[in-house]
């Protein structure tokens, strides 16, 4: 526990991505099996202990020190295991006798809900303020190091010099402490035999068109116009043992096993493969959209009411029934497409649609247009559908994972845009942990310019903390401390004297918010030092732009 304690004291310190990588390949090769494997777990956020959440922790601090006191420091700090580790009380039993990395992860997996507030002190009593830092970091899955999962594995990669799509292929095959992929990469044993597993492989993922355009000059006769769907991108995989049993798994685009969320899909895949496609969910209207499918996708928000669920009830299956639009074949009854073109592979998957029914299956089609100012205005026409924008993908590309430049690029539509008042903030977390960075804004419900006597009020809408400079940063984290009205724990309440204009990609009914309305990938575009709190927009103009 000593060695992982130190790398993560290290690596929050560390702000350069190529020291990063070398402190990480450094622990991989010189840490033991199974420490380097829970470690590099942990690293990539693959580790859960149900038994031990943030609150346990925050119960514990309450039970040893003054609960004032826990609850105004946390909120300074701005992150639990951080303000834990310094203000937890030192004992005797300090550094006498840590645990191994592997016995920690064995303990906190073996508590529960009960266990975890009697045997939890035991493990801290005998750690240090970093190894109190790290434990916490481990046991509540919130690493937040500024180490990312693709980060982690590039380390691995670079530490035994394996290629990191090699380890990407792999990887979700294979379950923690990850012996074969440590055996094979560390110590030169035959590959992980991932063929009778269902895996997920690393997607192919699009560059900005934008950019694109400018850099590169895409001439639109080499690509192919589809649509971009405003669902979540998924790959669906089916794969029969040795002993002629099917196994079909969904993963979302992190490699997330979704499965159990959508389990309407698990048994829709014929045959064996690995198709890449959209998620969605059938719409009222069960006719041709403007996208040209058949059997219209509702909006991403009839799909959020399905994401993250553990049940799924049969009204909600019947309500509001799955199915993929597909993208692209990877792998087709044992037949691996990926070096293919995507002409090729778009011939294969357009072969394989008869044998898919069409309950749970779709093809995403293609969009026809004479140059970029006709692809343009389809583009903008489609803004009342499930729909993102549009993708362009080079008709001679393989299917390559990451972004490969030159290959595909995704033109999304204009965000929309609205005038809203700050009224709330809150501290961030990690670096911005000392300034209020994250902002709630709002519509007015009324007219602000109207008789005296009508009343107007506004009304949260959605909140960000993106899309503003640092030097913007320090000077709305300024107005914020100097206008605050009142405070609830973290939240501060502000003099309604900011306009933001923010932009978004959707809005939709939503029962959750006293608005009755919620956006889709806020952002702040502008912030209007100049405009005055009674020019912002009102909940009626917001409430004209739902597409659901």
């Amino acid at each position: 526990m000593k060695a992982f304690s130190a790398l993560i004291d290290t690596l929050v310190y560390t702000s350069g991505r190529n020291r990063k990588l070398a402190l990480i390949a450094a622990y991989l090769r010189e840490t033991p099996d199974p420490d380097r494997g829970w470690a590099l777990a942990a690293l990539t956020g693959e580790l859960d202990f149900p038994g031990v959440k943030s609150s346990t922790i925050r119960n514990l601090m309450k039970d040893r020190i003054d609960p004032v006191l826990w609850t105004l420091s946390r909120d300074f700090v701005g992150d639990t295991a951080e303000t834990a580790s310094m203000l937890w009380p030192e004992t005797e039993m300090a550094n006498d006798n840590p645990a191994s990395l592997s016995e920690t992860v064995g303990t906190l997996a073996s508590l529960n809900r009960s266990t975890a507030p009697k045997e939890l002190p035991e493990l801290l009593d005998r750690l240090d303020a970093n190894g109190r830092f790290a434990l916490i970091k481990l046991a509540t899955g919130g690493m937040r190091i500024g180490v990312s999962a693709r980060l982690a594995k590039t380390a691995f990669a670079q530490a035994f010099g394996v290629s990191v799509d090699e380890v990407e292929e792999y990887w979700h095959a294979l379950d923690a402490p990850y012996a074969e992929l440590f055996a094979w990469a560390a110590n030169g044993a035959a590959p992980p035999d991932t063929q009778n597993r269902p895996h997920f492989r690393p997607f192919m993922l699009a560059h900005p068109l934008e950019e694109a355009r400018i850099d590169l000059g895409v001439d639109l006769a080499h690509y192919a116009a589809e649509w971009k769907w405003d669902g979540i991108r998924v790959q669906i995989v089916r794969v029969t043992n040795d002993e002629g049993q099917a196994q079909t798994r969904l993963y979302s685009r992190s490699g997330d096993d979704i499965s159990a969320t959508f389990p309407e899909l698990l048994d829709a895949l014929p045959m064996d493969g690995v198709l890449d496609g959209e998620l969605l969910v059938r719409g009222n209207n069960q006719g041709t959209n403007q996208g040209g499918e058949a059997g219209g996708a509702a909006s991403f928000n009839a799909l959020q009411q399905r994401l993250g669920r553990k049940t799924v009830s049969k009204k909600m299956l019947a309500e509001a029934p799955a199915f993929i639009r597909l993208y692209d074949a990877l792998i087709v009854e044992g037949d691996d497409l990926r070096e293919q073109s995507w002409a090729g592979r778009r011939a294969a998957l357009e072969a394989l649609m008869p044998r898919l029914p069409n309950t749970h299956f779709d093809l995403s089609q293609l969009v026809a247009a004479r140059d970029f100012a006709h692809l343009a205005d389809i583009r903008e026409g489609a803004r009342d559908d499930a729909i993102e924008g549009l993708m362009l993908k080079r008709r001679d590309s393989p299917y390559i994972a990451g972004r490969k430049t030159g290959l595909w690029y995704k033109w999304k539509r204009d965000p929309l845009l609205v005038d809203c008042v700050l009224m709330y903030a809150q501290r961030g977390s990690g670096k911005r942990s000392s300034f209020y960075s994250d902002y709630t804004f709002g519509c007015w419900a009324g007219d602000p310019n109207g008789d005296p006597g009508q009343d107007a009020e506004l009304l949260p809408v959605g909140k960000a903390y993106s899309g503003f400079t640092d030097a913007e940063l320090k000077k709305l984290d300024k107005l914020v401390r100097q206008t605050t009205l009142n405070r609830f724990g973290p939240v501060r309440e502000v003099e309604r004297t900011l306009v933001f204009e923010v932009a978004f990609d959707s809005v939709h009914t939503s029962k959750r918010h006293k608005s009755g309305l919620a956006m889709r990938f806020p952002r702040i575009h502008r912030i209007r030092w100049d405009k005055p709190v009674h020019e912002a927009d009102n909940i009626e103009s917001l409430r004209a732009l739902i597409s659901d």
